[in-house]
Parts: C-alpha cells; structure tokens; sequence
C-alpha cells in the first residue's frame, strides 16, 4: 500500500461517519476528499514544503475531537463566540445591529455563496482535509454600511483526553460594503496532551470597507498547529491581518490576499520559538488590478533548536499598474543552535509598479548591549530589554488596546525567564 493511501485510510473513517450534510455541502466535502486522497500530505519533495516537515501529522492517527465543556482560562469579551473540539459551546446573548455571530451549521444556506470559494482545495491538502470534515464554525456577517465597534472575537479551545485528537476549524468572515470590523481568533490548549489544530480562515470585504484581523495562537508545546488564511478584498478596502505565534511543536501560517483596484492590504506577523519548536509562515499578496497597495512586516524571535520559515510572495498581475508594495521579514536568533530559512519573492508581470522585499538574519546589537550594561543593567536583563524592544514593533500596530496589553505580559514573561 502506498503513503498516500495509508493516509487517506486513517482520515476514511472519520470522513464516512459524519453526519449528513445538506447536498451542495455533501458535494463540496466529498470533492474535497477525493482531492486529499489524490494530494496526500505534502512531503519536504514539494517545494513550498521543503523546508517542514509534517511527517509527524502524517503518522499520527488522531481521534476526531468530542463535544464537551473545557476548563482552559482565556480572555472574555463582549462579543464571543466559543468553539470546544470544534464545536460551538457559547455565543454572545445580544449583538449590535448590523451583526450576526454564530455557528456555520446553524444556517447552510447562508453560507452556500461564500463557503469554500475563497480557500482552495485543489493543491493544499489541509485545506482540502479541512473542507471534507467540514461539520461546524463560525460564521461572521457584518451588513452593509454597519460599523462594529466591539471586536469580534473567537475563540478555538482544543482538549484531548489522553490519545491524540484532530479538530478543523473553519471561520467564514464576510463584511458588506462601507462596513468596518475588527475580527480576533484565538487558539488555545486545554491541556498538554497531543493534538492536531487544522485551521481555515475565509474572509471576504466588500467594497471600500475596512476590516482588522487578529490571529493569536498559544497552544501547547505538544499540538500541530496548521492554518490557512484567504482573504478577498474588494475595490477601495482596507484589510490588515496581524499573526502572533506562541505555542505549538510544529506550525504552519498559510496567509494569502487578493487585491481588487485600489485595495489596501496589510500582513504582519510576530513568531516568538523556543526549544525545538518550528514555525512556517508562508504568504501571498496577490494584485490583480491596478492602485493597489500592500505592506508586509513579519519579526521572529530565536532560542534553543528552534526553527522558524519565511517564504513571502508578492505578485503583481499584468493588468496591476500603479502597485505599491513593500514587505520586509527580520529574525532575531539568541542562539547559536537556532536556524532560519527566509525567501522573500516578487513575481511582477507590470511595468508600473513600485514594490520592494527584504530580509535579515542577525543576533543581539553588541554595542546596544555594552550601552545598557554601562548604565548598570545587568547582561541578562539587557538581552531581555532588547528582544522585547525588538517585538514591540510588531505589537505596537495592534489597534486593540486589550490584545495589546495581553501580549505585552505574555513578552514580559516570556523575555523575563529567558533573562533568568
């Protein structure tokens, strides 16, 4: 038996016991998993692969993630939505007008327009496993015109119960025209056991809105995390999406936008590694039509055998005139056992267009650290000083007064004990 068949068996029972479905979502799951089993899981043979390998997703055989109410602390909100094990588990008890918050299952013909249009299947095999164990998610639709001034926040709790479990969160976004939204997803552990967080993200804004995403991901040491993101962006709209990646043995960040005329697309991201974690985060800013603009910053952040990817692509399409993009990725490595792997690309078939890329690799300012030590602070205390001072960039541009402070204390923490 081949490997991707012996794959495909594992995922074939989890797939046929699901509940039925609605027929346009019965035809969208089962193309979705004769498209996995044609795929399998990408080996380090393909090239946007080359540098993770998810060998020990593939050899895992994970139990699908049971209904049940979860223990792990999070921060509350306003406006909230719950999942446990991929389960919705609460809900906001008002909303403001303009708003609907809830569960994909709870209304399938609402989600037939936008629901798997926007993330494909055809050469990502996440997504097209995700697709096929489609059962639940959330659901966000902000009307037309609406401002919501509260942020949108959901929350995704995964708890195993000693054997090792797989939930595949799914989130369609979609945001009229002229409507502005802040949308936060959070992912967390309920315990340390094993587990497989497989994640898709669908947005879609309309024309001239203004939309604010937030992806915070704080797993255990011991969870796969692998996550795509799509977001649409129509005519004149403002999207930004900022990834923060804590937690996880070995994650996967797939965000990719496509531009309309005039879109303003922003992706930033901060990875903080340790140990022997491995972060991946992959990108793609796609403009199709002219005047648009993007920017890109991702930092990342060093220690023990930790190995962090970048891989940023920026495509400017042949009818894209007048782009502007400019994306930048820097890493700071505390140690000498750490590794990196960064490749920014620009694929430009435009002759008018101003778009710039870098990256940068490098360890503690030496004569930033003597400064600090000269002034009496000690050698530990200035390395934590500095890396701090390094993250703060990113943490800076997020607009919520709320995350913001969270992420604050969890650097302090984080830079304190490293300086202990």
């Amino acid at each position: 038996m081949s490997a991707v068949a012996e794959q495909t068996g594992a995922w074939l029972e989890q797939f046929s016991d699901q509940p039925p479905a609605p027929a346009w979502l019965q035809s969208l799951r089962d193309a979705a998993f004769a498209r996995f089993a044609e795929l399998g899981f990408p080996t380090t043979h393909n090239e946007e692969w080359r540098f993770t390998n998810v060998a020990p997703i593939a050899r895992t055989t994970f139990a699908p993630g049971r209904k049940g109410v979860v223990e792990t602390k999070f921060p509350k909100s306003t406006i909230q939505l719950v999942f446990a094990n991929g389960h919705l588990l609460s809900r906001p008890e008002s909303l403001p007008k303009g708003l609907e918050a809830g569960g994909l299952a709870e209304d399938p013909a609402a989600i037939q327009l936008h629901l798997g249009k926007h993330a494909s299947f055809a050469e990502n095999a996440f997504v097209a496993l995700n697709t096929a164990m489609l059962a639940d998610g959330a659901l966000i639709r902000v009307a037309r015109g609406a401002v919501i001034a509260e942020p949108i926040e959901i929350v995704y709790v995964t708890t195993g119960s000693g054997e090792p479990i797989a939930v595949h969160p799914r989130t369609l976004v979609v945001v009229g025209a002229d409507a502005h939204c802040t949308i936060v997803e959070r992912y967390y552990s309920g315990d340390e056991h094993a587990h497989f967080t497989n994640a898709v993200t669908e947005i879609v804004v309309g024309d001239r809105a203004v939309v604010d995403h937030y992806k915070v991901q704080q797993e255990s040491l011991n969870a796969f995390h692998i996550a795509t993101l799509q977001a649409t962006i129509g005519r004149s709209a403002t999207f930004a999406s900022h990834s923060i990646s804590l937690g996880g043995a070995l994650v996967r960040n797939d965000a990719n936008a496509t531009l309309s005329e005039g879109s303003d697309a922003t992706l930033n991201g901060l990875y903080i590694v340790n140990g022997k974690q491995h972060v991946d985060n992959h990108t793609i800013i796609d403009h199709t039509m002219p005047h648009g603009t993007s920017h890109e910053l991702y930092k990342g952040i060093l220690d023990g055998n930790a190995h962090a990817v970048f891989n940023g692509k920026i495509i400017v399409r042949k009818d894209a005139q007048k782009t502007d993009s400019k994306q930048t990725n820097k890493n700071l490595v505390l140690s000498d056992d750490a590794v990196v792997d960064t490749k920014p690309e620009l694929q430009i078939f435009a002759d008018d267009v101003r778009c710039t890329h870098g990256a940068t690799i490098g360890q503690l300012d030496a004569e930033a650290l003597f400064y600090l030590q000269s002034r009496g602070i000690g050698k530990s205390q200035a390395r934590s000083l500095l890396t701090y001072a390094f993250a703060q960039d990113v943490v800076d541009r997020i607009k919520v007064q709320s995350l913001r402070d969270s992420l604050e204390r969890i650097l302090f923490e984080k830079f304190h004990e490293h300086a202990n």
